[in-house]
């Protein structure tokens, strides 16, 4: 089978759950599958896995332009005699001149579902293109059940055998530590001696990081120990609206925020810490917590959208609307050791079920199936 796959993502969106996604699976794709042929379009510095004895590199612009889109791709698809084309990054790029036929990996629809957390031109581009992508789209993946049931929702239309769940995976390097170095490492880098919550990720409001900051500021003297809320991920936008909640209420020095760090330094962050918190009220997948577990991190986490189909029982589930029951779950788990453990090696053992190799597989079965029935 010849296969092209737009890896331009994998620079594109470097350091997001796509730019991670398209770089493990073209990765993990052409080290297991020998038989097929792939076209990979690239631009700047990809990942020099993709350069192997069963790929072709075709360099391409990194813009998502009409010439690039509706007339360069297409005609090398089908001047090579392409059977299948695969676009990660939500389909973005996909056009009715693409005779090729193509799988999208749509990764979740939060335009549709919380259109206010999303940035006005991004929303605009969203609401316009993927109605066309869907329609176009010859097989989609997606990357959590929940995300399909949103998808079956909006395009009600859609084929449902035809939407494939694969779900993602942390990278091998997010794996327990010792913690007594990584706690060294953390008090050196960032000052801190104390025991600590942690967060990772964005500041969109659907993340809801202001409501973990009020839920700790109730509860931090109750706990058995004097623990920080350590508060990862590059400030913009809200996330300043949240560094300036922190110094009106006093907070100072007990809420820290290391502003953006390397993927390199989580897994020591994530080993360190004796609770990993994230009550996000929308995730197509949500990696944050399967990062964590992976590194035997205690977790406590929402029970909405995908979440529990990555943590299963293995983490404390709690309503992200719910400020109380988000204060009584971190006094439950901070102030109990047993507890924190029994999660740490639930959610450790649970992690050993997603894995880009996994992924890999799932998505070249899916190739199969749609090349035998197109």
């Amino acid at each position: 089978m010849k296969i092209a796959i737009d890896a331009r993502s994998s620079t594109l969106y470097s350091g997001t759950g796509i730019g991670t996604y398209t770089n493990n699976l073209l990765s993990e794709i052409l080290k297991i599958s020998t038989s097929n042929e792939y076209t990979l379009f690239c631009c700047g510095g990809f990942n020099p896995e993709f350069n192997n004895t069963n790929s072709k590199i075709i360099y391409s612009s990194g813009k998502h332009s009409t010439f690039f889109e509706s007339h360069y791709i297409p005609n090398i698809l089908e001047k090579n005699n392409i059977d299948l084309y695969h676009i990660p990054q939500n389909g973005i790029g996909l056009t009715s001149q693409h005779k090729t036929h193509t799988i999208v990996t749509i990764h979740d629809l939060i335009p549709y579902v919380m259109p206010e957390t999303v940035g006005k031109g991004y929303l605009e581009r969203f609401i316009t293109d993927m109605p066309k992508i869907i329609k176009n789209s010859t097989a989609i993946l997606t990357v959590s059940n929940h995300s399909k049931k949103d998808i079956l929702k909006y395009f009600s239309y859609y084929p449902e055998d035809r939407i494939f769940v694969t779900p993602l995976a942390a990278n091998s390097n997010f794996k327990p530590l010792n913690k007594k170095q990584c706690k060294s490492y953390v008090e050196s880098k960032f000052n801190i001696s104390d025991p600590y919550i942690l967060y990772v990720g964005g500041f969109s409001s659907r993340k809801n990081v202001l409501g973990l900051v009020k839920a700790y500021s109730h509860i931090y003297k109750d706990l058995n120990k004097p623990y920080k809320l350590l508060i990862v991920g590059a400030l913009r936008d809200e996330g300043n609206s949240i560094t300036s909640y922190v110094h009106d209420n006093d907070l100072d020095g007990k809420v820290i925020f290391s502003g953006f760090v390397d993927d390199s330094i989580l897994p020591l962050l994530y080993s360190a810490c004796d609770a990993f918190v994230y009550p996000s009220l929308y995730e197509g997948f949500g990696l944050p917590p399967l990062e964590a577990m992976s590194c035997r991190a205690p977790v406590i986490s929402s029970n909405l959208t995908s979440i529990p189909e990555v943590t299963g029982d293995s983490a404390l589930l709690i309503d992200p609307y719910s400020n109380e029951d988000l204060k009584y779950n971190l006094l439950k788990l901070l102030n109990n050791e047993d507890l924190k453990k029994d999660l740490a090696e639930k959610g450790f053992k649970k992690s050993a079920e997603f894995t880009w190799k996994n992924t890999a597989l799932k998505t070249l079965d899916i190739y199969n199936k749609v090349y035998n029935f197109i």
